[in-house]
């Protein structure tokens, strides 16, 4: 596999124990409300500030207007700007800035990666140090298809049997301004996404 795969998943166990009980992507952002509750439970009141199940590291700036429902984690340096909107369950790892306008779900995103503006991110494993640019889009769902999403990698077909599911995306990936991922789409790392881009995940 180019992205390779498990490899990446193993990172993701590393920083985020939580998630050892899931094997695959897709598991983990359909149940990412309950795994972000889980690591809210764990924290400590000396570096976050909590409610209910949602924890912000007391180093991490929101700005007023940014909206973020249950359950949240909000990482060490951490940016969410005006407009922003966090919702069913959203992990971001230290650094990472979330710009205004943006729409957040069900996702994971890791060390110091930016989502610029307007950006919506539904039901996503992202890496450290991504970068997208203003309006890019990572869809979650066929809303023309009424069938599992299933990925693609190097030719060997995964089945997902959810259906929604955004992309996984490698370390240090560049996604263009206006840029749409189709659901169930794999970035490699450092793989680049070209301004007004539709990229379309090869099909059986």
């Amino acid at each position: 596999m180019t992205i390779q795969l498990h490899q990446f998943i193993d990172r993701c166990y590393e920083q985020v124990p939580e998630l050892w009980n899931y094997k695959w992507p897709w598991e983990m952002t359909a149940d990412a409300s309950d795994i972000v509750a889980k690591i809210v439970e764990r924290l400590s009141d000396a570096d976050y500030r909590i409610e209910g199940n949602t924890a912000i590291h007391k180093t991490a700036v929101i700005e007023k207007g940014a909206v973020l429902k249950e359950a949240a984690f909000i990482g060490k340096g951490c940016h969410v700007a005006a407009g922003a909107y966090i919702r069913g369950g959203v992990y971001l790892g230290e650094g990472v800035k979330i710009g205004p306008g943006c729409e957040l779900k069900s996702s994971f995103i890791f060390d110091k990666s930016r989502l610029a503006h307007f950006n919506y991110v539904g039901d996503s494993i992202v890496g450290a140090d991504v970068n997208f640019e203003a309006g890019a889009v990572v869809a979650n769902y066929f809303n023309e298809m009424e069938r599992d999403i299933e990925l693609n990698i190097d030719g060997e077909v995964l089945t997902t049997d959810v259906r929604k599911f955004g992309a996984i995306v490698g370390d240090h990936a560049r996604i263009g301004a206006n840029a749409v991922l189709d659901p169930g789409s794999v970035l490699r790392p450092g793989q680049i996404v070209g301004r007004l881009e539709h990229f379309s995940k090869p099909q059986r």
